[in-house]
């Protein structure tokens, strides 16, 4: 009991439940204590702040570790009108699961490329692992088309919808907001072919 009553007497709690702040009944309520009461009641209150600090604790191991992605995207020029392409998802892949594919916050719609030419825009973000980012891909739905002459044209994208448009990161991600530019080459990309259609043969570039 001498233990208890000197870890009592020197702890800033039990000093807080003596001081002048609190209404006279609640301390002359504590005066009525015994020894073994005071005891626990000590006991109790380290008991429930430890349980708080481990809870803090865990939340920020969580927090720290993820971190913010952003995907960008921007074009070179090109002669064709328009180059329009149907975004549906954007997909990373992290070199700590080679076989899993992670789908962003997608900004999906319609994108006319040659709109980006000389800027760039968000896309996609999200909060990922800090590992390294190994690769991005595109999920295209059916809508693409290309004005050529102010004509509109189907433009075929082969797996585009499956598989994706994938481009090589390779980049290891940091604490701080990680950004990523895609350069999608338009006049590189959209070929004629011999049977007249246009057809979507990506050449993406990281800046």
């Amino acid at each position: 009991m001498e233990v208890y009553d000197g870890l009592l007497n020197n702890n800033k709690l039990w000093h807080i439940f003596r001081s002048k702040h609190l209404p006279t009944f609640f301390k002359s309520l504590i005066k009525t204590f015994s020894m073994t009461q005071k005891s626990i009641l000590w006991l109790t209150a380290v008991f429930f702040l430890g349980l708080t600090a481990c809870k803090k604790d865990k939340e920020d191991d969580s927090t720290a570790s993820k971190t913010k992605v952003e995907i960008r995207l921007t074009d070179d020029p090109c002669d064709c009108q328009q180059v329009n392409i149907d975004l549906k998802e954007i997909q990373v892949k992290l070199s700590g699961d080679t076989s899993q594919w992670v789908t962003l916050t997608t900004v999906a719609g319609i994108y006319d490329l040659l709109q980006f030419q000389d800027i760039d825009t968000t896309i996609a973000t999200g909060n990922l692992p800090l590992d390294t980012l190994q690769e991005v891909r595109l999920i295209l739905g059916t809508e693409n088309t290309v004005m050529v002459d102010s004509v509109i044209y189907d433009l075929q994208t082969p797996s585009a919808q499956s598989s994706g448009l994938k481009v090589k990161i390779g980049k290891h991600l940091g604490t701080t907001l990680n950004s990523f530019v895609l350069d999608f080459d338009a006049a590189e990309s959209v070929k004629l072919n011999g049977g007249g259609k246009y057809m979507l043969d990506p050449v993406i570039k990281l800046q």
